[in-house]
């Protein structure tokens, strides 16, 4: 299973309003997102600071929600490697951004905030435990220049 994965998607702008990029103003932020396979597209567009469509997703939100399902995956893997017998799993991931003042900008942290539902409460300190682990198998949070954190909670359930 070592080696090389390649992944391939199609970004199609849909914000043309008759005058292209003519100025700033004049142009959507408006696009779809698609890979081979998939049935549904992403809708996407810029923040709503950036003058982007508030009811789509944008790449800010989708880079916090790949790091977040990217954990949680690598989690659930681990937690079925250690016995840890999951029976729910929510995050409430936050991350920063900051504007370097020459129309760019870069993230600063991520703190993700996983909500871990266990069968028994002997796999409490466990199932904290080893989201340690989880993080160091996590490609995306490998991927990235920023610190991604962790601010985990188990439960019994």
């Amino acid at each position: 299973m070592l080696g090389e994965h390649h992944y391939a998607i199609e970004v199609e702008w849909q914000g043309d309003r008759g005058e292209g990029t003519s100025h700033y103003r004049a142009y959507g932020r408006q696009h779809l997102v698609r890979a081979a396979g998939k049935t549904h597209p992403i809708e996407g567009s810029s923040d709503r600071a950036f003058h982007g469509d508030r009811d789509r997703w944008n790449p800010e939100e989708l880079l916090l929600a790949a790091l977040s399902e990217c954990h949680m995956l690598s989690y659930l893997h681990v937690a079925t490697r250690h016995g840890v017998i999951v029976r729910g799993y929510t995050d409430a991931a936050t991350g920063t951004m900051i504007e370097d003042g020459r129309g760019g900008g870069s993230f600063r942290e991520v703190t993700l905030r996983p909500r871990v539902v266990v069968a028994e409460p002997s796999m409490l300190a466990l199932a904290e435990e080893i989201h340690a682990e989880a993080a160091e198998k996590c490609f995306i949070a490998a991927s990235v220049n920023f610190p991604v954190r962790h601010a985990p909670v188990a439960v019994v359930g």
